[in-house]
Protein backbone atom coordinates (compact mmCIF):
# COMPACT_ATOMS: atom_id res chain seq x y z
CA UNK A 1 0.00 0.00 0.00
CA UNK A 2 0.98 3.70 0.24
CA UNK A 3 3.72 5.08 2.02
CA UNK A 4 3.67 8.01 4.12
CA UNK A 5 6.28 9.75 1.97
CA UNK A 6 5.74 10.09 -1.83
CA UNK A 7 8.05 10.48 -4.93
CA UNK A 8 6.75 13.39 -7.21
CA UNK A 9 6.46 12.72 -10.69
CA UNK A 10 6.68 15.91 -12.91
CA UNK A 11 5.92 15.66 -16.18
CA UNK A 12 7.58 18.01 -19.53
CA UNK A 13 5.62 20.91 -20.45
CA UNK A 14 2.85 19.43 -23.52
CA UNK A 15 3.36 16.23 -22.61
CA UNK A 16 0.45 13.50 -20.84
CA UNK A 17 -1.20 13.48 -23.83
CA UNK A 18 -2.74 9.72 -23.07
CA UNK A 19 -3.45 11.24 -19.11
CA UNK A 20 -5.09 14.43 -19.58
CA UNK A 21 -7.71 12.32 -22.49
CA UNK A 22 -8.51 9.91 -19.55
CA UNK A 23 -5.53 7.08 -20.18
CA UNK A 24 -4.10 5.35 -17.52
CA UNK A 25 -0.29 5.56 -18.95
CA UNK A 26 2.39 7.79 -18.56
CA UNK A 27 5.44 7.06 -20.87
CA UNK A 28 9.33 6.82 -19.78
CA UNK A 29 9.52 10.00 -22.49
CA UNK A 30 6.60 12.48 -21.16
CA UNK A 31 8.50 12.38 -17.68
CA UNK A 32 10.67 15.49 -16.80
CA UNK A 33 11.77 14.40 -13.21
CA UNK A 34 11.08 12.48 -10.19
CA UNK A 35 12.08 13.89 -6.74
CA UNK A 36 12.00 11.80 -3.55
CA UNK A 37 13.01 8.34 -2.77
CA UNK A 38 11.15 5.41 -4.35
CA UNK A 39 11.43 1.71 -5.06
CA UNK A 40 9.93 0.43 -8.08
CA UNK A 41 6.45 -0.82 -7.78
CA UNK A 42 5.88 2.21 -5.14
CA UNK A 43 2.75 4.71 -5.37
CA UNK A 44 3.83 8.20 -6.78
CA UNK A 45 1.86 11.66 -7.08
CA UNK A 46 2.03 12.97 -10.46
CA UNK A 47 2.14 16.77 -11.74
CA UNK A 48 1.96 18.48 -14.97
CA UNK A 49 4.76 20.47 -15.46
CA UNK A 50 3.31 23.72 -13.91
CA UNK A 51 2.77 21.75 -10.46
CA UNK A 52 -1.18 20.75 -11.22
CA UNK A 53 -1.63 17.89 -9.33
CA UNK A 54 -2.62 14.81 -11.74
CA UNK A 55 -3.68 11.96 -9.59
CA UNK A 56 -1.57 8.73 -8.20
CA UNK A 57 -0.54 5.92 -9.92
CA UNK A 58 2.47 3.50 -9.28
CA UNK A 59 5.87 3.46 -10.81
CA UNK A 60 8.18 1.24 -12.51
CA UNK A 61 11.66 2.68 -14.39
CA UNK A 62 11.96 -0.48 -16.41
CA UNK A 63 8.87 -0.06 -18.25
CA UNK A 64 8.24 2.13 -20.87
CA UNK A 65 4.64 2.69 -19.25
CA UNK A 66 6.79 4.08 -16.30
CA UNK A 67 3.96 5.18 -14.39
CA UNK A 68 0.03 3.28 -14.69
CA UNK A 69 -2.70 5.85 -12.87
CA UNK A 70 -4.88 4.62 -9.73
CA UNK A 71 -7.09 7.92 -8.92
CA UNK A 72 -7.34 11.40 -10.51
CA UNK A 73 -7.53 12.33 -6.72
CA UNK A 74 -4.02 13.76 -5.84
CA UNK A 75 -5.64 13.38 -2.11
CA UNK A 76 -6.75 9.72 -2.28
CA UNK A 77 -5.43 7.43 0.11
CA UNK A 78 -4.40 4.24 -1.84
CA UNK A 79 -5.43 1.86 1.02
CA UNK A 80 -7.82 -1.37 1.36
CA UNK A 81 -10.81 1.11 1.47
CA UNK A 82 -9.67 2.27 -1.79
CA UNK A 83 -9.12 -1.32 -2.99
CA UNK A 84 -12.74 -2.47 -1.90
CA UNK A 85 -14.54 0.39 -3.57
CA UNK A 86 -12.71 -0.08 -6.99
CA UNK A 87 -13.79 -4.03 -6.71
CA UNK A 88 -17.18 -3.78 -5.38
CA UNK A 89 -17.96 -1.68 -8.34
CA UNK A 90 -16.85 -3.74 -10.75
CA UNK A 91 -18.57 -6.24 -9.12
CA UNK A 92 -22.10 -4.01 -9.11
CA UNK A 93 -20.80 -3.36 -12.91
CA UNK A 94 -21.24 -6.70 -14.06
CA UNK A 95 -23.84 -7.70 -11.94
CA UNK A 96 -25.96 -5.61 -14.32
CA UNK A 97 -24.41 -6.29 -17.32
CA UNK A 98 -23.67 -9.93 -17.53
CA UNK A 99 -24.55 -13.47 -16.76
CA UNK A 100 -22.10 -13.33 -13.71
CA UNK A 101 -21.74 -17.48 -13.69
CA UNK A 102 -18.57 -17.10 -15.53
CA UNK A 103 -17.57 -13.64 -16.49
CA UNK A 104 -14.24 -11.17 -16.54
CA UNK A 105 -14.06 -9.82 -13.14
CA UNK A 106 -11.92 -7.07 -13.35
CA UNK A 107 -10.71 -5.67 -16.67
CA UNK A 108 -7.42 -3.83 -16.13
CA UNK A 109 -7.28 -0.42 -17.07
CA UNK A 110 -11.17 -0.24 -17.68
CA UNK A 111 -11.81 -0.84 -14.13
CA UNK A 112 -9.40 1.71 -12.70
CA UNK A 113 -7.07 -1.26 -11.37
CA UNK A 114 -4.25 -1.06 -14.32
CA UNK A 115 -2.63 -4.23 -15.00
CA UNK A 116 -4.62 -6.62 -13.65
CA UNK A 117 -7.07 -8.86 -15.16
CA UNK A 118 -9.38 -11.60 -12.92
CA UNK A 119 -11.83 -13.71 -14.20
CA UNK A 120 -14.44 -15.63 -12.38
CA UNK A 121 -15.41 -19.76 -14.21
CA UNK A 122 -18.14 -20.61 -11.83
CA UNK A 123 -16.41 -21.09 -8.33
CA UNK A 124 -12.59 -20.70 -9.55
CA UNK A 125 -10.97 -17.52 -9.90
CA UNK A 126 -7.78 -17.42 -12.60
CA UNK A 127 -5.77 -14.22 -11.95
CA UNK A 128 -3.33 -12.62 -14.48
CA UNK A 129 -0.92 -9.73 -12.86
CA UNK A 130 1.02 -7.90 -15.70
CA UNK A 131 2.10 -4.72 -13.99
CA UNK A 132 4.54 -4.38 -10.32
CA UNK A 133 2.57 -2.04 -8.96
CA UNK A 134 -0.34 -4.03 -8.97
CA UNK A 135 1.51 -7.41 -8.46
CA UNK A 136 2.02 -6.19 -4.91
CA UNK A 137 -1.49 -5.52 -4.15
CA UNK A 138 -2.71 -8.77 -5.80
CA UNK A 139 -3.12 -10.36 -2.46
CA UNK A 140 -5.50 -7.92 -0.98
CA UNK A 141 -7.05 -7.76 -4.06
CA UNK A 142 -7.99 -11.30 -3.98
CA UNK A 143 -9.07 -11.48 -0.36
CA UNK A 144 -10.92 -8.69 -0.61
CA UNK A 145 -12.86 -9.30 -4.17
CA UNK A 146 -13.61 -13.04 -2.47
CA UNK A 147 -15.24 -11.39 0.73
CA UNK A 148 -17.26 -8.95 -1.97
CA UNK A 149 -18.17 -12.18 -3.91
CA UNK A 150 -19.30 -14.12 -0.52
CA UNK A 151 -21.84 -11.40 0.78
CA UNK A 152 -23.68 -12.27 -2.73
CA UNK A 153 -23.73 -16.08 -1.67
CA UNK A 154 -20.77 -16.32 -3.93
CA UNK A 155 -18.08 -18.78 -2.20
CA UNK A 156 -14.48 -19.08 -4.20
CA UNK A 157 -13.09 -22.67 -3.63
CA UNK A 158 -9.85 -21.46 -5.65
CA UNK A 159 -7.71 -18.86 -6.84
CA UNK A 160 -5.01 -19.99 -9.88
CA UNK A 161 -2.91 -17.64 -11.70
CA UNK A 162 -1.73 -17.55 -15.18
CA UNK A 163 0.64 -14.74 -15.35
CA UNK A 164 2.21 -16.56 -18.21
CA UNK A 165 2.72 -13.46 -20.53
CA UNK A 166 6.25 -12.65 -21.78
CA UNK A 167 5.23 -8.72 -21.26
CA UNK A 168 5.93 -9.27 -17.52
CA UNK A 169 9.56 -9.04 -18.59
CA UNK A 170 9.11 -6.00 -19.63
CA UNK A 171 8.36 -4.65 -16.11
CA UNK A 172 11.61 -6.77 -14.88
CA UNK A 173 9.50 -8.95 -13.76
CA UNK A 174 9.28 -13.24 -14.05
CA UNK A 175 6.52 -15.26 -15.25
CA UNK A 176 4.56 -17.09 -13.29
CA UNK A 177 1.84 -19.85 -13.14
CA UNK A 178 0.76 -21.35 -10.06
CA UNK A 179 -2.06 -21.68 -7.70
CA UNK A 180 -2.77 -18.68 -5.05
CA UNK A 181 -3.76 -21.16 -1.83
CA UNK A 182 -5.00 -24.52 -1.61
CA UNK A 183 -4.69 -26.41 -4.62
CA UNK A 184 -8.22 -28.09 -6.59
CA UNK A 185 -9.11 -29.85 -9.61
CA UNK A 186 -8.14 -27.01 -12.32
CA UNK A 187 -10.74 -28.51 -14.72
CA UNK A 188 -14.15 -25.94 -14.38
CA UNK A 189 -17.32 -26.62 -15.66
CA UNK A 190 -18.97 -23.98 -16.89
CA UNK A 191 -22.14 -22.79 -18.89
CA UNK A 192 -22.96 -20.51 -21.23
CA UNK A 193 -25.66 -19.59 -23.54
CA UNK A 194 -26.73 -23.25 -22.68
CA UNK A 195 -23.82 -24.94 -23.64
CA UNK A 196 -21.57 -26.60 -21.26
CA UNK A 197 -17.70 -26.57 -21.41
CA UNK A 198 -14.71 -28.41 -19.73
CA UNK A 199 -12.16 -25.13 -18.96
CA UNK A 200 -8.63 -25.81 -18.48
CA UNK A 201 -7.24 -23.01 -16.31
CA UNK A 202 -4.43 -24.37 -15.59
CA UNK A 203 -3.13 -25.40 -19.51
CA UNK A 204 -5.75 -23.54 -21.70
CA UNK A 205 -4.65 -20.62 -23.74
CA UNK A 206 -4.65 -17.06 -21.69
CA UNK A 207 -6.74 -17.66 -18.70
CA UNK A 208 -8.18 -20.87 -19.69
CA UNK A 209 -11.35 -20.13 -22.11
CA UNK A 210 -12.40 -16.37 -23.77
CA UNK A 211 -14.96 -14.96 -22.22
CA UNK A 212 -15.23 -11.90 -24.46
CA UNK A 213 -17.56 -13.98 -27.64
CA UNK A 214 -19.89 -14.80 -24.82
CA UNK A 215 -22.71 -12.36 -26.48
CA UNK A 216 -20.95 -12.80 -30.65
CA UNK A 217 -21.85 -16.73 -29.70
CA UNK A 218 -25.29 -16.21 -29.03
CA UNK A 219 -25.91 -13.48 -32.18
CA UNK A 220 -24.64 -16.71 -34.58
CA UNK A 221 -27.64 -19.10 -33.13
CA UNK A 222 -30.28 -17.71 -35.32
CA UNK A 223 -28.50 -18.13 -38.22
CA UNK A 224 -26.87 -21.93 -37.16
CA UNK A 225 -30.37 -23.34 -37.09
CA UNK A 226 -30.51 -26.54 -39.61
CA UNK A 227 -27.63 -25.05 -41.31
CA UNK A 228 -24.05 -26.23 -42.50
CA UNK A 229 -21.52 -24.75 -40.41
CA UNK A 230 -17.56 -24.59 -40.41
CA UNK A 231 -16.31 -22.82 -37.75
CA UNK A 232 -12.32 -22.30 -37.92
CA UNK A 233 -9.91 -21.41 -35.45
CA UNK A 234 -12.59 -23.28 -32.94
CA UNK A 235 -10.05 -23.59 -30.23
CA UNK A 236 -12.02 -25.36 -28.03
CA UNK A 237 -14.84 -25.31 -29.80
CA UNK A 238 -17.34 -22.30 -28.82
CA UNK A 239 -18.38 -21.48 -31.86
CA UNK A 240 -18.98 -24.78 -33.19
CA UNK A 241 -20.84 -25.83 -30.32
CA UNK A 242 -23.15 -22.71 -30.39
CA UNK A 243 -24.10 -23.59 -33.48
CA UNK A 244 -24.76 -26.86 -32.35
CA UNK A 245 -27.12 -26.20 -29.88
CA UNK A 246 -28.73 -23.83 -31.96
CA UNK A 247 -29.45 -26.74 -34.75
CA UNK A 248 -27.24 -26.92 -37.12
CA UNK A 249 -27.57 -30.08 -38.91
CA UNK A 250 -23.82 -30.51 -39.61
CA UNK A 251 -20.65 -28.39 -37.87
CA UNK A 252 -16.89 -28.77 -38.70
CA UNK A 253 -14.48 -27.36 -36.58
CA UNK A 254 -11.27 -26.32 -37.16
CA UNK A 255 -7.79 -25.65 -35.11
CA UNK A 256 -4.33 -26.38 -35.40
CA UNK A 257 -4.06 -27.50 -31.70
CA UNK A 258 -3.97 -31.12 -31.22
CA UNK A 259 -5.08 -30.03 -27.32
CA UNK A 260 -7.94 -27.80 -28.00
CA UNK A 261 -9.11 -30.23 -30.40
CA UNK A 262 -9.08 -33.09 -27.69
CA UNK A 263 -10.82 -30.79 -25.88
CA UNK A 264 -13.62 -29.41 -28.00
CA UNK A 265 -14.22 -33.16 -29.04
CA UNK A 266 -14.75 -33.77 -24.73
CA UNK A 267 -16.98 -30.55 -25.21
CA UNK A 268 -19.04 -31.78 -27.74
CA UNK A 269 -19.82 -35.07 -26.13
CA UNK A 270 -20.36 -33.37 -22.51
CA UNK A 271 -23.23 -31.59 -24.74
CA UNK A 272 -24.28 -34.84 -26.66
CA UNK A 273 -23.59 -33.21 -30.13
CA UNK A 274 -20.93 -35.74 -31.16
CA UNK A 275 -22.54 -37.08 -34.10
CA UNK A 276 -23.28 -33.43 -35.89
CA UNK A 277 -20.51 -31.19 -34.53
CA UNK A 278 -17.00 -32.67 -35.87
CA UNK A 279 -13.58 -31.15 -35.05
CA UNK A 280 -10.04 -31.51 -37.40
CA UNK A 281 -6.34 -30.60 -36.76
CA UNK A 282 -5.37 -28.68 -39.30
CA UNK A 283 -3.69 -25.15 -40.07
CA UNK A 284 -6.78 -23.38 -41.34
CA UNK A 285 -4.49 -21.34 -43.98
CA UNK A 286 -3.52 -24.96 -45.75
CA UNK A 287 -7.47 -26.85 -45.30
CA UNK A 288 -9.73 -23.47 -46.91
CA UNK A 289 -8.23 -23.74 -50.17
CA UNK A 290 -8.14 -27.83 -49.79
CA UNK A 291 -12.03 -27.17 -49.27
CA UNK A 292 -12.36 -25.01 -51.73
CA UNK A 293 -10.96 -27.04 -54.82
CA UNK A 294 -13.32 -30.19 -53.20
CA UNK A 295 -15.71 -27.52 -54.06
CA UNK A 296 -17.20 -27.45 -50.61
CA UNK A 297 -19.83 -25.13 -49.49
CA UNK A 298 -21.15 -23.80 -46.32
CA UNK A 299 -24.35 -21.82 -44.77
CA UNK A 300 -22.26 -19.98 -42.22
CA UNK A 301 -18.55 -19.54 -42.11
CA UNK A 302 -17.08 -18.53 -38.85
CA UNK A 303 -13.48 -17.13 -38.65
CA UNK A 304 -11.98 -16.19 -35.01
CA UNK A 305 -8.45 -15.99 -35.81
CA UNK A 306 -6.11 -15.51 -33.03
CA UNK A 307 -4.31 -11.85 -32.56
CA UNK A 308 -1.98 -11.74 -35.91
CA UNK A 309 -0.55 -8.60 -34.70
CA UNK A 310 0.75 -8.07 -31.10
CA UNK A 311 2.18 -4.95 -32.07
CA UNK A 312 2.47 -2.24 -34.53
CA UNK A 313 5.50 -3.04 -36.52
CA UNK A 314 3.86 -6.53 -37.50
CA UNK A 315 0.42 -4.73 -38.72
CA UNK A 316 1.41 -5.51 -42.55
CA UNK A 317 1.68 -8.59 -42.10
CA UNK A 318 -1.42 -9.09 -39.99
CA UNK A 319 -3.56 -7.29 -43.23
CA UNK A 320 -2.05 -9.89 -45.57
CA UNK A 321 -3.08 -12.85 -43.25
CA UNK A 322 -6.81 -11.44 -42.30
CA UNK A 323 -7.50 -10.77 -46.21
CA UNK A 324 -6.41 -14.07 -47.07
CA UNK A 325 -8.65 -16.04 -44.43
CA UNK A 326 -11.53 -13.93 -44.99
CA UNK A 327 -11.43 -14.00 -48.92
CA UNK A 328 -11.24 -18.15 -48.50
CA UNK A 329 -13.86 -18.04 -46.09
CA UNK A 330 -16.43 -15.74 -48.18
CA UNK A 331 -15.32 -18.14 -51.29
CA UNK A 332 -16.91 -21.00 -49.07
CA UNK A 333 -19.99 -19.53 -48.25
CA UNK A 334 -23.08 -20.50 -50.33
CA UNK A 335 -24.63 -17.32 -52.33
CA UNK A 336 -26.52 -15.75 -49.89
CA UNK A 337 -25.09 -17.61 -46.72
CA UNK A 338 -23.63 -15.73 -44.16
CA UNK A 339 -20.25 -15.00 -42.66
CA UNK A 340 -18.78 -13.99 -39.42
CA UNK A 341 -15.26 -12.47 -38.94
CA UNK A 342 -13.87 -10.97 -36.28
CA UNK A 343 -9.51 -9.73 -35.23
CA UNK A 344 -9.05 -9.71 -31.87
CA UNK A 345 -6.11 -7.66 -32.25
CA UNK A 346 -5.54 -3.97 -30.63
CA UNK A 347 -3.75 -3.00 -33.45
CA UNK A 348 -5.69 -3.74 -36.57
CA UNK A 349 -7.80 -0.88 -35.80
CA UNK A 350 -11.94 -0.71 -36.84
CA UNK A 351 -11.00 0.61 -39.86
CA UNK A 352 -8.32 -1.06 -41.24
CA UNK A 353 -10.19 -4.00 -40.28
CA UNK A 354 -13.12 -3.13 -42.38
CA UNK A 355 -11.63 -1.79 -44.73
CA UNK A 356 -9.22 -5.60 -45.38
CA UNK A 357 -12.45 -7.17 -45.05
CA UNK A 358 -13.82 -5.27 -48.09
CA UNK A 359 -10.60 -5.76 -50.35
CA UNK A 360 -10.83 -9.27 -49.54
CA UNK A 361 -14.52 -9.10 -50.75
CA UNK A 362 -14.01 -7.23 -54.11
CA UNK A 363 -10.76 -9.81 -54.82
CA UNK A 364 -13.45 -12.73 -54.77
CA UNK A 365 -16.19 -10.45 -56.44
CA UNK A 366 -18.63 -11.13 -53.47
CA UNK A 367 -20.87 -8.58 -52.08
CA UNK A 368 -21.22 -8.09 -49.04
CA UNK A 369 -24.57 -6.99 -46.81
CA UNK A 370 -23.67 -6.25 -43.11
CA UNK A 371 -26.04 -7.82 -40.72
CA UNK A 372 -24.41 -6.57 -37.27
CA UNK A 373 -21.22 -5.16 -35.80
CA UNK A 374 -20.46 -5.95 -32.58
CA UNK A 375 -17.62 -5.73 -29.87
CA UNK A 376 -16.52 -7.64 -27.18
CA UNK A 377 -18.79 -8.70 -24.58
CA UNK A 378 -19.93 -5.88 -21.83
CA UNK A 379 -17.56 -7.46 -18.82
CA UNK A 380 -14.25 -6.60 -21.17
CA UNK A 381 -15.37 -2.93 -20.97
CA UNK A 382 -14.36 -0.23 -23.37
CA UNK A 383 -13.05 2.74 -21.39
CA UNK A 384 -13.14 5.47 -23.91
CA UNK A 385 -9.74 7.45 -24.19
CA UNK A 386 -8.08 4.06 -22.62
CA UNK A 387 -7.62 2.68 -26.38
CA UNK A 388 -6.22 -0.77 -25.57
CA UNK A 389 -9.44 -1.79 -23.75
CA UNK A 390 -11.17 -1.82 -26.89
CA UNK A 391 -10.01 -4.66 -29.07
CA UNK A 392 -12.27 -7.16 -30.50
CA UNK A 393 -14.30 -6.23 -33.37
CA UNK A 394 -17.03 -9.05 -34.37
CA UNK A 395 -18.97 -8.69 -38.01
CA UNK A 396 -21.26 -10.69 -39.36
CA UNK A 397 -22.45 -9.88 -42.96
CA UNK A 398 -24.73 -11.96 -45.68
CA UNK A 399 -22.38 -12.86 -48.82
CA UNK A 400 -23.77 -11.98 -52.34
Amino acid sequence: MEKKETAVVSLKKGEGRTIKAGGAWIYDNEIASVLGRFENGDIVLVNDFDGYHMGKGFINTNSKITVRMLTRNADEIIDEEFLKNRLKNAWEYRKKVVDTSSCRLVFGEADFLPGIVIDKFEDVLVVESLALGIDRLKPDIIRLLKEILSEDGVVIRGVYERSDARVRNLEGMEVFKGFIGPEFDTKVQIVENGVKYMVDVKDGQKTGFFLDQKYNRLAIHKLAKGARVLDCFTHTGSFALNAGIAGAKEVTGVDASELAVEQARENAALNGLSDRVKFICRDVFELLPELEAAGEKYDLVILDPPAFTKSRNSVKNAIKGYREINLRGMKLVKPGGFLATCSCSHFMDPELFAKTIGEAAKNVHRRLRQVEFRTQSPDHPILWAADESYYLKFYIFQVL
